[in-house]
């Protein structure tokens, strides 16, 4: 069946690359995360080639992985996103601005105002990514001895999610009447207290913003368990998937839209991107080498470190040549463990293989190929219903972020399946979901 509809982009910077020797990779930026006239040249880029949204990753600790790997990582410092992206929101028009902010180490009341501060500031073109947080450290930050068990945190997410809402409905529309000849700044029946008392949380309200443009910024979100299907079925709006092949892929689309369905929600008020790691050359054999040569730069103490953290066990002492044995529970993200024990065993992998593959693209989608052939790869999964499009993740900047818009853009657009033009003013215009009704 053939879609009638667009492919989505977005952009997922972590806060730059997500492959850790990104930095290291000939012409690259090396100081590309922390300086923010090379932010500003990215997200003109991508603003050019017509992207939905610049997605910006963030955690609240430094990784927890041994000072040998962690010397090597790139991503020791970046900037606080909810600081970045106003600043980035003067100097863009089109393109929407989406930040992760955790639900386990925040107040609901200083992400709902953060979020609406973005959306006014950028004329509507706000998101908010919804984590739950997987970094254990992060606990250490802020006064916790140990990191919140993983399905608490879930239940813990969904009562936030309904305090930031209810927050951001805290004034109808047309609230502010800004009356000079009376007097009358606002109309008091058009201001509601939230009052809410629940199991993880007690807030008041009202927000003391306006309801933000879009009435609530885009919600976002990304967990692949079942906690996190059944949170992205009952509140997301847009979800970054990390299927790595099509089957995988179509079983998650089709099983997070049964489960939407079960809440009432229509399928048009979700997009699923999974992300997807490109890597551009003129011919098949140039990407390729390209990519091997950007892998090789990855230290073997970053991809043993990297496999670690990503499945909750130090795999350093097992034998690297051999295959991944069984290994315990753990408090980490549970779909990309699982996705990682799945694929060691699916592809015969030794835990040395693994770590390699996961140093470089942390295990998600590879496209490496020309224009033509990567343009074929997400046309295949977008037509499949395997996506709704894709959070491409660029091996290197600026260069890999170039080559994508300069080549991979218009073959898209020459085939129909990108745009060529913004379609509205704010992000979910773009995205094509509906804005949350005024509830006065």
């Amino acid at each position: 069946m053939t879609r009638d509809e667009q492919l989505r982009l977005g952009a997922f910077m972590r806060p730059v690359s997500i492959h850790t020797a990104a930095w290291r990779y000939p012409g690259s930026f090396a100081d590309a995360n922390f300086n923010f006239g090379h932010y500003q040249r990215f997200i003109a880029t991508l603003e050019r080639g017509r992207f939905d949204a610049f997605f910006m990753a963030d955690h609240l600790a430094v990784m927890n992985m041994p000072i040998e790997a962690l010397k090597r990582s790139a991503t020791v410092s970046s900037f606080d996103p909810l600081t970045l992206l106003p600043a980035l929101a003067v100097t863009t028009k089109h393109i929407g601005l989406v930040a992760t902010a955790s639900t386990t180490y925040n107040e609901p009341y200083h992400v709902a105002r953060k979020f609406a501060s973005l959306d006014h500031i950028s004329g509507g073109r706000a998101g908010w990514n919804v984590v739950t947080s997987t970094n254990p450290d992060e606990a250490l930050n802020f006064g916790f001895e140990q990191h919140m068990d993983h399905d608490e945190r879930y239940v813990r997410a969904r009562e936030f999610f309904d305090v930031v809402t209810g927050l951001w409905d805290s004034w109808g529309d047309d609230a502010f009447t800004r009356d000079q000849a009376t007097g009358m700044y606002f109309d008091p029946n058009k201001l509601r207290l939230l009052n809410h008392k629940g199991p993880h949380l007690s807030v008041r309200g009202p927000l003391n913003i306006a309801r933000p443009i879009q009435g609530w910024p885009v919600i976002v979100q990304a967990g692949a368990s079942e906690a996190g299907r059944q949170l992205a079925a009952e509140t997301a709006e847009l979800v970054f998937g990390g299927a790595n092949n099509l089957n995988d892929a179509k079983t998650y689309y089709a099983d997070v839209r049964s489960r939407m369905r079960q809440y009432g929600r229509e399928d048009t008020a979700l997009k699923i991107l999974p992300g997807a790691f490109v890597v551009v050359g003129d011919s098949i054999s140039e990407a390729k080498a390209k990519k091997a040569r950007l892998d090789s730069l990855v230290h073997p103490d970053s991809g043993i470190a990297t496999l670690s953290v990503l499945l909750g066990t130090d795999v350093s002492n097992f034998n690297l040549d051999g295959p991944l044995p069984a290994i315990a529970e753990s408090n980490a993200s549970r779909s990309g463990r699982q996705k990682l024990i799945n694929m060691a065993k699916r592809d015969d992998l030794t835990i040395r293989q693994l770590a390699q593959y996961v140093g470089s693209s942390f295990s998600t989608l590879e496209i490496v190929g020309t224009a033509l052939t990567i343009a074929d790869k997400m046309e295949e999964w977008f037509e499949s219903w395997g996506c709704d499009g894709f959070n491409i993740m660029f091996p290197y900047l600026p260069q890999g972020l170039d080559d994508f818009v300069d080549k991979v853009i218009p073959e898209l657009q020459r085939r129909g399946l990108f745009r060529t033009e913004y379609e509205g003013g704010t992000l979910r215009e773009n995205l094509g979901l509906k804005r949350p009704a005024d509830k006065f």
